[in-house]
């Protein structure tokens, strides 16, 4: 067989047959909450590096 040819014997049956038990419901993992998050430094702080870094890159 040549590159890229196409044989039906060479292709796998796969069992699709899923049963709605097996299957992950989209809400039985979800979470109610909020995060926080401070790294310490002011915005013009952060705005300063973010400046920093653009100019390094050029």
């Amino acid at each position: 067989m040549g590159f890229g040819s196409y044989d039906e014997s060479e292709q796998q049956e796969v069992d699709a047959d899923f049963d709605d038990d097996d299957a992950v419901q989209s809400g039985q993992n979800s979470h109610d909450g909020t995060i926080e998050f401070e790294n310490g430094a002011s915005s013009d702080e952060l705005l300063d590096r973010l400046q920093e870094i653009k100019d390094d890159d050029t």
